[in-house]
């Protein structure tokens, strides 16, 4: 008797889990962090066990995108919970090894689009390193207290300074070149050139070499800053995290602002926070981000803004808009442009903008000035569309301006027969660089190529503010189309824009938006991360005999030696 053959089976595919980015030290799986007095203690100890998605092991410290989301999470609490950390020492809890980089066999499963994104928001942690250095004053000490590898050292030369074990067997090294086929992914060949001045020659050995430079050879190389034999290396850590500390000027008696978990509420087709909302039409390949003002009697001294803590708006706001960014970059990739709204009362917006200004020297308003810098320099180097919507209703003034200005287009809408309805702009003093882009240029002196007419002219009607015609006349919008042509002018554009290839709009917006002078920053995300892009892609890297894809399984690579 014959077997009846069984009837076939449907497996449906789900979709990955959305990454969140949100957490906490209480949920923390990799990262430890300890506080004393003036200095405190990142330690790196990577759960093996726990990555981001399922297929490795995080093995020897490695990393992957869930790493780097406690990490970001641990900087943000080290800047606004404790305020009286002067030094973070970045180093290991395991023995022997620091940091081995991102875990290559989590980026040989992964997706192009996957690692890009990865990529794009470990720079953005690294940078964040920098840039709070820069402008807070809060100094990070790299101890690298065993191999250092990869993304390892490239995080390492993110901190101020580096100090490196002399056991004779801790070497630091980016071997991702003559190992993988690949480039170090975040930075480390803009830092090692830019930063840390290495010669190129010197650099060229360095970055094709897989065994790494150890030892009085690193320090001499420029490689790091510093060598100590183990028995001292605790003492010489404390002893540097201690000179480090004592240039900057956060406050001892600071009092800290706990980051509570974001009141937020994901829906299939929408994120909604308190004063952000992402609407997403999937049809249209388009998502709608809302940015309301704040509402209600406002601190605007020092000790409201204390009691406010995480519910004070400028921080609120920063803290929602980063984390819907982040969402939708990973998250909705399909979702090709953004649109720009804004909604509430700008006289609000401005009364906090200039809170913001009088106190900008105060510990926890430069904080928050800071990640509101951060937080719009994401929506920068975002590889989608952004167009500005300025309708009625909108509060596009100050701070909030600051998102149109980042926008590829702005329309705005003029209204002839109501002049109480149209919608107007303001441009206050926190547009002319309170938040910088990468390029350290304000959002104005890029889109006037720092040009001194038209700045005077739009310094001239700072405070004022300007309808449609008024603002499309200065320069700071691209079209501003009455009631009558609104809606299909909005429309075409719209359609057109998600009609055009991503991969081509992706290089043109990132080429168009960094038209200014160019800077580590900029060569790490304009330059660097173009060519990590392409090389992604190529055969040699992730083809089946590609460098990337064959390693760890007793195979060699087999190149297309074509140089193209």
């Amino acid at each position: 008797m014959t077997a009846l053959a069984a009837a076939p089976t449907v497996t449906s595919i789900a979709p990955p889990p959305r990454v969140e980015y949100q957490t906490h030290p209480s949920q923390y799986r990799h990262v430890k962090l300890a506080f004393n007095g003036a200095v405190a203690t990142l330690s790196i100890d990577i759960d093996e066990s726990a990555g981001l998605r399922p297929g490795y092991k995080l093995k020897l410290n490695s990393y992957d995108l869930g790493v780097d989301i406690e990490l970001n999470d641990a900087m943000g609490r080290i800047r606004f919970e404790h305020p009286e950390v002067r030094t973070v020492v970045v180093t290991s809890a395991k023995e022997k090894v620091f940091c081995s980089g991102a875990n290559i066999f989590m980026l040989g499963v992964s997706s192009h689009a996957w690692k890009v994104n990865f990529c794009k928001f470990t720079n953005e942690t690294r940078n964040g390193l920098e840039d709070t250095s820069k402008h807070s004053g809060l100094k990070f000490l790299a101890a690298v207290n065993g191999a250092c590898a990869g993304g390892g050292y490239e995080l390492a030369l993110a901190c101020d300074e580096i100090l490196l074990v002399d056991d004779r067997s801790s070497a630091v090294s980016l071997p991702e070149v003559p190992l993988l086929g690949v480039l170090p992914g975040t930075g480390g060949l803009t830092r090692v050139t830019d930063k840390r001045k290495v010669r190129h020659d010197l650099a060229d050995i360095f970055c094709t070499s897989v065994e790494g430079i150890r030892g009085q050879k690193a320090v001499d190389w420029r490689l790091v800053d510093g060598i100590a034999k183990p028995a001292v290396f605790a003492a010489k850590v404390q002893e540097r995290a201690l000179a480090l500390a004592a240039q900057s000027d956060r406050p001892a008696d600071g009092k800290g602002v706990m980051l509570n978990p974001l009141h937020r509420t994901v829906e299939a087709d929408a994120l909604r926070y308190q004063y952000v909302t992402v609407e997403i039409d999937r049809a249209k390949r388009s998502a709608t981000f809302t940015v309301k003002s704040p509402s209600g009697a406002q601190p605007t001294d020092i000790a409201g803004i204390e009691a406010a803590g995480d519910q004070w708006y400028p921080l609120a706001m920063a803290r929602e808009l980063e984390d819907a960014i982040l969402q939708m970059r990973t998250n909705e990739l399909d979702i090709g442009i953004w649109l720009m709204k804004t909604q509430g009362d700008a006289s609000a917006v401005l009364a906090s903008d200039a809170t913001l200004m009088a106190h900008q020297n105060h510990w926890l308003v430069r904080e928050t000035i800071g990640l509101l810098r951060r937080t719009l320099a994401r929506l920068d180097v975002s590889s989608r569309s952004l167009f500005a919507l300025i309708e009625s209703g909108s509060c596009f003034a100050g701070t909030l301006l600051e998102l149109a200005l980042a926008c590829d287009r702005s329309y705005m809408l003029i209204l002839p027969d109501d002049e109480a309805a149209t919608p107007k702009i303001t441009v206050s003093d926190v547009n002319f660089g309170l938040f910088p882009m990468v390029t350290e240029q304000s959002r104005l002196q890029r889109r006037f190529y720092s040009e001194a007419p038209a700045l005077d002219a739009v310094r001239a009607q700072a405070g004022k503010a300007l309808d449609a015609d008024a603002a499309f006349a200065l320069g700071l919008v691209t079209s501003n189309p009455d009631d009558i042509d609104w809606t299909d002018e909005v429309r075409i554009a719209i359609e057109e824009r998600v009609a055009m290839s991503p991969d081509a709009l992706t290089g043109l917006e990132a080429n168009l938006r960094f038209n200014g002078p160019e800077n580590m920053f900029t060569r790490v995300f304009g330059r660097l991360t173009a060519w990590q892009n392409w090389i992604f892609q190529r055969p040699n890297a992730v083809g089946e005999k590609g460098a990337l894809k064959v390693y760890g399984k007793g195979e060699k690579a087999a190149f297309d030696w074509n140089r193209v």
